[in-house]
């Protein structure tokens, strides 16, 4: 099992470095990116997009980029070819450069010539555990989901667990975040909670163990959970944190960020191959984890 984000880094350095495709890769911070992440030994690339651009950028930027550059100026075209290049098995991820993230999307997950999987994909953001020693842990959805209904986070879940079990863990404990940690019909995502603990002891949920609500502190302290006589095996000792939404999601990952001042690593699952979308407004540092991560868990 993977011990911390550093760690990642040097598993990825260690092993064969993977193609990522690149959809409209005519963008400075891109070619920041892809250079930096060649001279670590994270991972090889395609480029797509007008391959004029992108030479010109390397060469005033100083980016000795050999690799593969394929023209395709238009971004709808470039979405395409870098989802074809994964499925002809030429790359083991995809990446999003600059275009809009619908053009993107459409082409991932169109149903014939995409990585569609007929799954929902949800954003999944990775960082070092405050608590219980070394380890990952995993919180979801911080991107794509805005008001997930039961089947949704259902799937948000399965997602999460796929990702973990890529990364070392047996059987993860999954703990479903609210602002409380009992039933409150006045709070549905706690009534959803309960649900899901129970497809999830009923198997319904497999290769993790799920239980919730939980309020944040007594999802990850052990402290916290046995000051509030909460028993169990998720309870204090969190590996994923599901949120309710992605207000809360979203929130409590930039949280992370810019108050803790952590690392984090951001996944996008549910499709056929790992896609790599990062926030303009990510560090150097987290978004060459992203890649890191894409690398690692790739085929």
């Amino acid at each position: 099992m993977l011990k911390n984000l550093d760690h990642l880094f040097d598993e990825v350095k260690g092993g064969k470095k993977k193609k990522i495709a690149v959809a409209a890769a005519e963008d400075l911070d891109v070619l920041k990116i892809v250079d930096q992440s060649m001279k670590m030994g994270l991972a090889d690339f395609i480029l797509i997009g007008d391959a004029d651009k992108i030479n010109n950028m390397a060469v005033e930027n100083g980016y000795n980029l050999d690799l593969e550059i394929i023209h395709r100026p238009d971004h709808k075209s470039a979405a395409e070819k870098a989802v074809e290049t994964v499925r002809q098995g030429k790359a083991g991820a995809v990446m999003k450069g600059l275009l809009h993230t619908g053009t993107f999307l459409k082409a991932v997950l169109n149903k014939d010539t995409g990585l569609n999987r007929g799954k929902l994909i949800s954003q999944i953001s990775v960082y070092d555990k405050e608590y219980g020693g070394e380890g990952l842990q995993l919180l979801t959805d911080c991107a794509m989901s805005i008001q997930p209904d039961l089947a949704e986070k259902k799937q948000i879940i399965e997602n999460a667990v796929e990702l973990a079990l890529k990364l070392g863990y047996d059987k993860p404990r999954v703990a479903l975040l609210s602002a409380v940690e009992v039933v409150n019909p006045a709070i549905p995502d706690t009534l959803d909670a309960a649900i899901l603990s129970k497809m999830g002891d009923r198997g319904q949920i497999k290769n993790c163990v799920v239980d919730g609500p939980f309020a944040l502190d007594n999802a990850i302290s052990p402290e916290a959970a046995m000051h509030k006589k909460i028993a169990g095996e998720v309870a204090g000792n969190a590996d994923v944190l599901v949120v309710p939404n992605l207000q809360v999601g979203n929130v409590l990952t930039k949280s992370l960020v810019y108050f803790a001042g952590k690392k984090v690593a951001a996944a996008v699952m549910g499709a056929g191959a790992p896609i790599v979308m990062t926030s303009r407004t990510d560090t150097i540092e987290n978004k060459l984890l992203s890649v890191a991560l894409a690398n690692y868990i790739s085929g």
